[in-house]
């Protein structure tokens, strides 16, 4: 059951909970959120918070910093309003030209963006107060506010330019009507009612009749963003016309989820302090005051969640087109499983996808919050096992998912809580897919059988390895100082690097070791051939490296975030290296310089662009490709074996490498044939890499030692 405080219902948090304490229910005063002993999601602002992460987000992506430039806009609401009000007062560059509610159009053709801004906050503060009581003085000329029953509305000079319109006067709901057309920056909806449609459907199918004569299509909408604070603002179909269109939007659920999650956070902390009141280890008044006391790091535990969850679906929708294939493999995944109703989602069906692909336009933002909202929720449902909530390294999540205070005085108590898998499974779900993607679980399923908890302990292995956690952080911090779309392919980098890791130690990995301890084992590795790089590549290609990371400084990046990021790919090996120096009894410096060198001189790395290069127009041509790359890393790593096993004492890559060449031209001279074929032509048949990599085998296996 969800109790859920809307306008007018408020108290009836506290109702609830006066009922489950009538009934000595375990939950308490946690059955209802809210109330008067909880968290004041109006006086927190939350709901608008998280929304503004979304329009931040979107403002960010176009190119612009909304709370250091001015921009337009258009709002449904007033200030009295919790998600309108706290989101109109979130940046002071907000230039308020028209708004309207049940009652009042208020509308300012060219605001002062200082006087206006200290009018709005002076309605917020006085809940009483209207669209009727803004002080009209400050409007600038051509403006007014005017009452939704009168029977015509004047239209002035000014108010006709941004309507682009030649009408005298408008009814109130023609003005709004158009009002909602009007090509502004963002359009915040913070209020009641459902005002964008599609094309596609009636007004009849909205189910919303007051707001018929008002209402629009979305490809009407000239806004550049829609901010969806309040819930039903537009259909899910009038959002995919809308983004179709080119406009920025998600969907309500994913905006307005900053006043759930702090449902959410609030719960799980009642619950935790209720149990130590029960013990007596804290007094009633004890318990409410260290609540009131975390209420800001609440909102920052929040505020962080609804910027990673937009994140996440930024770097999907950077593939375009390119991942729709794979994105449909999930949505059929999704519905064999009987998760999704692709209907009733509005999700395209697969002759609408087939269009897509034929038009080269991948799915919208708004179809994307769909799926990663069923990927998370399907997911923290597959990882609500013991195998993952009950290992101490997934387990550690469930300190950190409270606030610092209650995590220094009351960690032990915490491995009590009811809710104790629950919460691991959800902020892992929300680590993985964040990071990963919708379909990162079902992608490496499907790539290398292994189970969900498998591919947890992968994940983790892999992101602990790599240090993907600082990394990420470190490119999320250069908001609005490079471009976003510089951003987001940083992180698409690292996205792509964890699944090919991923999958790596699916295969090779150790199924005894702890995830930590398998860390561990690999990090002094990554360190040694971060540190060394520069001397096991060849010349030319470590100014490929330098060059890719000469691009990214040149955008903004920071030299060290740039040299990390460019330098992926080849910290990739660094698994491969350390098993090979620990069962060949090997100094993994020589180990990594035979492995790198012999890289280049047999092309393997070249030939891996190729494999990177071909194309895929379907399931099993992706499996190829990936299962391509993996067999030229293994051989890459079998032909290392060999030469180390060829020459046991030699500390001298060069001459191992070159003593060895010299024993095999005659099979050596057979592989570079099969180079020069490739080299002919741009384009390749999937048949000639596998030809290609069987002849690298038959090479490990027949070469002399």
């Amino acid at each position: 059951m969800v109790v859920a405080a809307d306008k007018g219902t408020a108290t009836f948090s506290d109702i609830a909970n006066g009922i489950s304490d009538e009934f000595n229910f375990w939950l308490g005063d946690a059955f209802a959120s809210g109330g008067s002993i909880g968290y004041d999601h109006k006086k927190m602002g939350i709901t608008a918070k998280g929304a503004w992460e979304s329009v931040k987000r979107h403002f960010r992506e176009m190119g612009k910093d909304c709370q250091t430039s001015d921009f337009t806009c258009v709002a449904v609401g007033d200030m009295a309003g919790d998600v309108f009000g706290n989101g109109m007062l979130l940046s002071t560059h907000t230039k308020l030209i028209c708004a309207f509610n049940h009652l009042h159009i208020f509308f300012d053709p060219s605001p002062n963006i200082k006087t206006t801004y200290k009018e709005r906050q002076r309605l917020f503060e006085n809940p009483s107060l209207s669209w009727d009581d803004y002080d009209r003085k400050l409007i600038s000329k051509g403006g007014d506010i005017f009452s939704r029953s009168a029977k015509l509305i004047k239209l002035t000079t000014e108010m006709k330019k941004w309507l682009g319109t030649k009408q005298q006067s408008m009814t109130p709901n023609e003005l709004i009507h158009n009002v909602l057309k009007m090509p502004v920056d963002l359009l915040w909806n913070g209020g009641i009612g459902t005002y964008v449609k599609s094309t596609k459907e009636s007004h009849a199918q909205v189910g919303d009749r007051a707001n018929d004569d008002v209402r629009v299509d979305g490809n009407q909408l000239q806004a550049k963003i829609i901010g969806e604070g309040g819930n039903l603002g537009a259909t899910q179909l009038g959002r995919v016309e809308f983004a179709a269109n080119g406009g920025k939007v998600n969907t309500d659920f994913i905006d307005n989820v900053g006043g759930v999650d702090c449902s959410d956070n609030e719960v799980n902390i009642k619950i935790l302090l209720n149990s130590l009141v029960n013990a007596g280890d804290l007094t009633i008044k004890q318990r409410n005051k260290i609540l009131y006391e975390m209420t800001d790091e609440v909102g920052d535990l929040v505020i962080q969640d609804c910027y990673r969850q937009t994140e996440s679906i930024s770097i999907s929708a950077l593939g375009g087109v390119g991942q729709l294939r794979e994105q449909l493999r999930f949505i059929h995944g999704l519905e064999r499983e009987g998760y999704l109703n692709r209907e009733l989602e509005f999700i395209p069906s697969d002759d609408e996808i087939s269009d897509r692909l034929a038009k080269s336009s991948g799915l919208t933002r708004p179809e994307l919050s769909v799926l990663i909202a069923y990927g998370k929720m399907v997911m923290k449902e597959q990882f609500n096992i013991a195998s993952i909530t009950d290992n101490p390294y997934h387990g550690k999540l469930l300190i950190e998912a409270f606030p610092k205070k209650l995590q220094e005085n009351f960690s032990a108590q915490m491995q009590q809580h009811p809710l104790r898998s629950e919460i691991i499974a959800t902020k892992l779900t929300n680590n993985i897919i964040n990071d990963m993607g919708m379909n990162y679980i079902f992608r490496i399923q499907e790539e290398t059988g292994a189970s969900v908890d498998e591919i947890a302990t992968a994940y983790s292995v892999v992101e602990g390895i790599f240090e993907m956690q600082s990394l990420w952080a470190e490119i999320e911090g250069l908001d609005n100082k490079v471009s976003s779309d510089i951003q987001l392919r940083m992180l698409d980098n690292m996205r792509r690097t964890l699944r090919r890791a991923s999958r790596w130690y699916l295969r090779h990995g150790s199924k005894t070791l702890s995830i930590q301890d398998s860390i561990d084992s690999y990090r002094s590795t990554f360190d040694g051939l971060f540190a060394n790089i520069q001397d096991y590549l060849v010349e030319s290609e470590y100014q490929q490296l330098e060059s890719a990371c000469l691009e990214l400084t040149k955008a903004g990046v920071p030299d060290l975030i740039a040299y990390r990021v460019s330098s992926l790919s080849n910290m990739f090996p660094c698994m491969d290296l350390a098993q090979v120096a620990e069962i060949e009894k090997r100094d993994i410096k020589l180990v990594s310089n035979l492995y790198f060198k012999l890289g280049s001189k047999l092309e393997l790395h070249w030939f891996l662009a190729q494999i990177d290069k071909q194309a895929v127009s379907n399931h099993w041509q992706a499996l190829a490709r990936a299962s391509y790359r993996e067999e030229l890393d293994w051989q890459q790593r079998s032909i290392t074996t060999v030469l180390l096993a060829s020459d046991p004492k030699n500390k001298d890559a060069e001459l191992i490498l070159n003593n060895w060449m010299d024993n095999n031209q005659v099979l050596l001279d057979r592989w570079y044939h099969m180079m020069s074929e490739f080299k002919t032509s741009s384009t390749h048949e999937f048949a000639k890499f596998s030809v290609a990599l069987r002849e690298l085998m038959l090479l490990s296996i027949n070469a002399n030692i």
